[in-house]
């Protein structure tokens, strides 16, 4: 998924997490709080996907407009991209939590907006005022966090906000079902959404600000007033001389790059350490968008009536398949990634994600090919007036099968014969009226996707796909780029990528729609096995291994310009660059 990503944390860092914690509750509230906004991100990226299906019969005009679906979903993302870019001025100038206080609001106000939205126009209105919320809380919420707890449980803590994230998606997969037989469904998937971010707005009222950026103010009395709550009295003379001295370093540094963002940009690119680690942190950012993660997140019920699945709630049952797996792969992530590595999960992960796309393919193709064909006598068993035009002007109406039906402009349906749906059916208008028909008489009504008998392995090879991709592409850019910067360089690295990913993610989600238009699914998926094998070509090439390296090798070794090695070579090969980096020393 997403956007956020989940830190790595090792067994020792859970037992003091733990033992910590049960000494100061406080703390646990206080990252539980802020928290919240990482469920929110969450729930926003699940809840339009199933929504999405009752607003598309809803509104006649989104239901006939490609462009217009795909805006409603995407439209949360560009809001996201600018939110997070606010995000990290407002952190700087207001302070974490005023920031977290306005992203509750922009995400309230946007969830009543959509709620009540009597048009299209103003779904989208909502979806942006949410998006705008949801990239402020993605940048500040781990962040209050980690400056509000103590450095020895802090990689737990953020973790526990990564987990959200995953969390918040599959609790909009369970919410979202639970709404299918309730009068007004999707208003109630999306409104429901404003309850959580009115509960961390309360919540957040009585928890302080961040003591980092307290003392950074020149607040140091109120920020030694926080740290007194966080650690025990032994260790907060300590703790605030260890916050002075890294602000104090923080400030020399900002003195050295500049203040502004374009003279610490363009310091950045003609740095040349920082270059090669922008190459790989965009890379990673980059190909975990185009392997095509969140037209299963964003479209998860939508492929799968795709797939052969006409029911809204059934398509919704089967997406939390999905969901429910790709919590299983992020905590799959969290034990292994400092097992084996970040670049070997990613490339490993690449692998998987290409031969699940390339089957996907495979699959959509044998199904368009043994789609059931159109019936003369059941398409016209209705009415004359019913029977889809493109069906009666065809010159060769015999070659149709139900593709060629949910193809034809204006846009038909195809309703499967009463006896099978695999037997020949009717190809009629797409009408409500009609529908209703076609279900009076026991039959079943199609305007996705086909009747197939490959649909429900088409759900499995989507929660394969999901299970390649958690473990390594789902997690690894992120702490990839935690650590491939330069400590002075790492902001404007970290936001340059994080950019990168956004509009990535904007990309696909703005598209997808329409390709599959264009292309078909099997034209999609295997237009995104294309991408990911690019994306693995860049990944083998351009991003280095950073599991337990100290900052400094980081550095050398990208002075002297990363060399790739196989896996079967790669211990002799680290080994022998570590020594030559330690001896040019």
């Amino acid at each position: 998924m997403v956007e956020g990503g989940v830190t790595s944390v090792s067994r020792t860092e859970l037992t003091e997490f733990w033992r910590t914690i049960w000494r100061t509750p406080y703390i646990m509230r206080l990252a539980l709080s802020a928290g919240i906004g990482g469920l929110l991100f969450g729930y926003d990226t699940g809840v339009i996907s199933g929504a999405l299906l009752y607003i598309r019969d809803d509104f006649k005009s989104v239901k006939n407009n490609t462009w217009l679906r795909e805006t409603i979903v995407s439209m949360a993302v560009a809001g996201a991209a600018i939110g997070a870019a606010i995000g990290g001025w407002l952190n700087d100038k207001c302070g974490r939590k005023k920031s977290i206080l306005l992203a509750d609001v922009l995400f309230v106000a946007g969830a009543i907006l959509m709620a009540a939205a009597p048009a299209p126009w103003m779904i989208i209105l909502g979806r942006i005022f949410v998006g705008l919320g949801v990239g402020m809380a993605s940048m500040t919420a781990p962040l209050y966090i980690s400056e509000a707890s103590p450095a020895r449980v802090r990689g737990a803590l953020v973790s526990t906000n990564g987990m959200l994230i995953t969390g918040g998606a599959f609790l909009s997969y369970v919410i979202n079902y639970a709404f299918t037989k309730i009068h007004g469904t999707w208003r109630w998937m999306l409104g429901v959404a404003g309850l959580p971010a009115l509960i961390q707005f309360l919540l957040m009222l009585w928890l302080p600000e961040s003591p980092r950026w307290l003392y950074r103010e020149n607040k140091t009395d109120e920020a030694r007033k926080v740290m007194e709550k966080i650690y025990p009295a032994d260790e907060v003379d300590e703790e605030v001389k260890a916050l002075k001295a890294s602000i104090e370093a923080e400030k020399a540094q900002e003195g050295s790059i500049g203040e502004n963002f374009f003279t610490k940009l363009k310091g950045a690119w003609s740095n040349v350490i920082v270059r090669r680690g922008l190459y790989a942190g965009i890379t990673v950012q980059v190909a975990q968008q185009f392997v095509g993660i969140n037209t299963v997140m964003y479209y998860s019920p939508t492929i799968v009536q795709f797939a052969g699945f006409a029911s809204n709630s059934t398509a919704l049952a089967l997406s939390l398949i999905t969901s429910g797996l790709n919590v299983v792969g992020t905590v799959i992530s969290m034990l292994f990634v400092d097992r084996y590595g970040r670049r070997r999960l990613m490339i490993v992960s690449m692998f998987g994600i290409i031969a699940c796309l390339v089957v996907l393919s495979l699959m959509f193709f044998e199904a368009a090919s043994h789609a059931p064909r159109v019936s003369h006598s059941e398409s016209f068993n209705f009415n004359v007036n019913s029977t889809c035009p493109g069906f009666v002007q065809a010159s060769n109406p015999a070659s149709w099968n139900c593709m060629t039906c949910l193809k034809a402009s204006p846009k038909c349906a195809f309703c499967s014969n009463g006896a099978s749906q695999y037997q020949p059916g009717a190809c009629l208008v797409s009408d409500g009226d009609i529908m209703y028909k076609c279900h009076s008489e026991h039959r079943v009504w199609f305007t996705e996707g086909c009747p197939s008998k490959f649909g429900i392995f088409t759900v499995l090879l989507l929660g394969l796909y999901i299970i390649s991709y958690a473990p390594g592409m789902g997690t690894a850019p992120w702490i990839v780029n935690s650590e491939i910067y330069p400590l002075r360089f790492r902001g404007i690295g970290g936001g340059t990528a994080a950019v990168a990913n956004w509009v990535s993610n904007l990309i696909v989600s703005e598209t997808f729609l329409t390709l599959k238009e264009a292309l078909g699914s099997a034209g999609t998926f295997l237009l995104f096995a294309g991408f990911s094998f690019l994306g693995l070509v860049a990944i083998f090439f351009l991003v280095p291994e950073t599991k337990g390296l100290p900052l400094e090798e980081i550095e050398s070794m990208l002075q002297e310009g990363y060399k790739p090695t196989l896996f079967c070579c790669k211990g002799k090969a680290e080994e022998k660059d570590s020594a030559k980096r330690i001896s040019n020393k």
